[in-house]
């Protein structure tokens, strides 16, 4: 990703408030190709940040490395205003200094995929409570009334007792959309959502992200999509 997308996320004004996710001077390189050309960028509460690019050019690792799947080689990611810690590991690579304190930032980093990920052995309803109930710890009781709520949010609610398989790309992915929202995030990450889409099926998945998006205000939204979502309109800011 070169250094002009990086100018305009630096263009971006602020609100003086601190951000949900600041990232400065970022850069990843795989072997001798440098991906992440020092990438800059600040996300508030209630943005929507697209980032549209190439094949390649570094869209999803940029994700990556915000929620620490990837670790960057420099910079620094903040999370609401605290610092991802890192430290240099024996051969000179970074890497993050603190486990606990990654898997506790990245608790609030809901991520969707390309790929939709559900559980194809569990009812939709099962996927989205088995997050809350396992790692939150929370009541049963109190993470089915949310899934409902939630699916009824995407527009899928009669599909609620479907095995995923049964459902269409599109049903699939506002699952998936669904069970990011169930852990209660600060912030998603976009990862191409609709890419592996039929195009028919394009518009439901981004309307679901235009009506989260409109009443955003936590979690925040941090998108990558291609050039057929900008051009719907869906994203109302670029950098």
């Amino acid at each position: 990703m070169s250094a002009n997308v990086a100018a305009a996320a630096k263009a971006a004004p602020s609100s003086g408030e601190t951000p949900a996710i600041s990232v400065k001077d970022l850069r990843k390189c795989f072997g001798d190709h440098e991906v992440l050309k020092g990438i800059s960028l600040e996300a508030h509460k209630g943005d929507v940040i697209s980032i549209l690019g190439s094949s390649g050019s570094g869209k999803s690792t940029m994700l990556r490395c915000i929620n620490l799947l990837e670790t960057p080689d420099s910079g620094e990611v903040r999370v609401d205003g605290e610092l991802i810690k890192m430290k240099r590991s024996r051969d000179g690579h970074q890497m993050p200094a603190d486990i606990r304190q990654v898997e506790r930032i990245r608790a609030n980093l809901a991520m969707v995929f390309q790929s939709f990920n559900l559980w194809s052995h569990m009812t939709v309803l099962e996927n989205l409570v088995a997050a809350p109930t396992h790692v939150l710890k929370r009541p049963r009781a109190e993470c089915l009334e949310q899934a409902e709520a939630l699916l009824k949010r995407v527009g899928i609610w009669e599909r609620r007792n479907y095995y995923p398989p049964h459902m269409s790309g599109g049903q699939q992915q506002r699952a998936a959309i669904a069970r990011a929202l169930a852990m209660n995030p600060k912030v998603m990450l976009f990862d191409e959502p609709t890419s592996a889409l039929d195009p028919e099926l394009v518009g439901e998945v981004l309307r679901v992200m235009r009506s989260l998006a409109d009443m955003a205000t936590s979690p925040d939204f941090v998108c990558t999509t291609d050039c057929r979502t900008k051009a719907r309109g869906q994203t109302p800011s670029l950098c």
